[in-house]
């Protein structure tokens, strides 16, 4: 977002209050979405506990097949399905630096985790770590999105985001531009930990986890580096 862009929303929330991202319709100022989009969101309700697969039905255990022989993950939390709207607040962060998208889809994914409605609580972990941007994805970009969601989870979560204990070695292909058959590869070895994390309970944030392939890439690193348990939280699964 411009330093215009900044004035005008200033302006606009200064003359009229807070707006709807979506709709806008009249929000509260500390989430920017009204009650009805916020209703409307596509919860992701069924899922693998271990790696956020949406389910079609619930299952013994809630598993998917492919966890049920071999997992990455101890726990796998995800708020949405990668659907309307959330893909427009995800590519829009990602894509033209919509930060704020990044505190609300945080603050949204941490909701979601710390919900006392929820049949079983989640264990909160020693520390968050963001998937890591390649220095050179870095400077394209100019901020890494994993680590602004990141943000809004720590306090909610009372954990510490840990983001320089993981590095990316290799400035890999974006994944989304990959058939499902390459994706394993475009990431093997592109992580690397910057230090031990011997018996730590880590969980993992990312803003969309597709086929799951960078995840499970920065899962292996976590262990091989000492990790005793390792989750994952992402906004959403597709």
């Amino acid at each position: 977002m411009s330093i215009l862009d900044g004035w005008l929303k200033s302006a606009q929330i200064a003359l009229f209050g807070p707006r709807c991202l979506l709709c806008s319709a009249p929000a509260p100022l500390h989430r920017e979405l009204c009650a009805a989009c916020l209703h409307d969101l596509p919860w992701l309700t069924t899922a693998c506990r271990h790696c956020a697969l949406p389910l079609a039905t619930k299952r013994a255990g809630d598993t998917c097949p492919a966890c049920r022989s071999r997992t990455a993950f101890d726990r796998g939390v995800a708020a949405f399905h990668y659907a309307p709207p959330i893909d427009w607040l995800v590519t829009r962060l990602k894509f033209q630096g919509r930060l704020n998208h990044a505190r609300l889809l945080g603050d949204l994914l941490a909701a979601h985790i710390v919900d006392p409605s929820k049949e079983q609580t989640i264990d909160p972990p020693e520390a968050l770590v963001p998937i890591p941007l390649h220095a050179a994805g870095y400077r394209r970009r100019g901020f890494n999105q994993a680590e602004r969601i990141a943000t809004r989870l720590g306090p909610a979560l009372g954990a510490p985001i840990r983001a320089g204990v993981l590095q990316r070695v290799r400035d890999t292909q974006r994944q989304s531009q990959l058939p499902a058959s390459q994706r394993a590869a475009n990431v093997r070895d592109a992580f690397e930990a910057a230090s031990r994390l011997d018996d730590a309970h880590i969980a993992i944030v990312d803003d969309v986890v597709t086929t799951g392939h960078t995840a499970t890439a920065v899962a292996r690193t976590l262990r091989a580096a000492g990790a005793a348990r390792v989750d994952l939280y992402c906004v959403a699964r597709a």
